[in-house]
This record gives structure tokens, sequence and C-alpha cells, in this order.
């Protein structure tokens, strides 16, 4: 009987070692790098970035159809955008504006063809949309910042 009891309480005890020793080695080894941040092109300024974004996009929009950089062209402007969303989509300050609005909806429509179309260029009426969005969202910004 205490044989038994012994033997229990020593399968316990090595259980919970081996446990801890285990999930010491994970924490060590996951914490042990340092994390970095994401680089990113984005102030923190709205008014700024905003205006920032629409004069690059707006030579994305101006590109040609047989520009040799399309694809170049094409991955910076999807990497801008996420960005750009990224940084402002979850602050209420912003998110509520009607500049932003505009500014999402001129996005969500650009990187929807960049990313289900990758081959094509914009579309004439497309490019016209985001050229009109673009001027609305920038004149919007100004005026409410």
């Amino acid at each position: 009987m205490l044989l038994k009891k012994t033997s229990e309480l020593f399968v316990n005890s090595l259980s919970k070692a081996i446990s801890f020793a285990l999930s010491l080695i994970i924490v060590f080894t996951l914490f042990s790098q340092p994390s970095y941040a994401a680089k990113t092109s984005m102030s923190g300024d709205y008014t700024k970035d905003t205006i920032s974004v629409v004069k690059t996009l707006r030579t994305a929009v101006d590109n040609p159809k047989d520009a040799p950089n399309r694809d170049e062209v094409r991955d910076e402007a999807l990497t801008l955008i996420t960005d750009y969303i990224s940084r402002y989509r979850n602050r209420g300050m912003v998110n509520k504006t009607q500049s932003f609005t505009t500014m999402q909806t001129a996005l969500n429509a650009m990187a929807g063809h960049y990313k289900n179309f990758a081959s094509r260029p914009l579309p004439d009426k497309l490019k016209e949309r985001l050229t009109k969005e673009f001027s609305l969202a920038e004149k919007m910004v100004l005026r409410e910042s």
C-alpha cells in the first residue's frame, strides 16, 4: 500500500515537473528573439496620409495599359491600400468621416480589381470612378481638418 502511494506520488510529481519544464522551454523559445513590428508607410496623420495615398494611387490609375512595370505598380498599390485601411479602419474619429468612407469605397474597388483580375489593366470606367472618388476624398479631408 505504501509502495503504491509512493509510486503514484512520484509519477504525479514527475508529470508536473515535465509539464513545467516543457512550458519553460516553449516560453523561452518563443520569446527569446525580439519581434519586430511591420514597417508601414503611414505617418499617423490622417490628413497627410490620405493626400499621400491619393497622389500615389493616382499615378497607379494613370499608369498606361502596356507599361512594363504594371505588376510592380499593382503590388505597390495593394500594399499601400492595405497599410492605409489597416491603419485607419479601427479609429473611431476617422472611420466615421465622409472622406474615409469615400476613400474606403475607392480603395476597395481598386484592390478588388487588382486581386480578381491581376493580369488585366484597370478598365476606363473604373479609372474614371477612382479619379472622381480620389478628388472628392481629397477635398473632404482638407475640409474636415
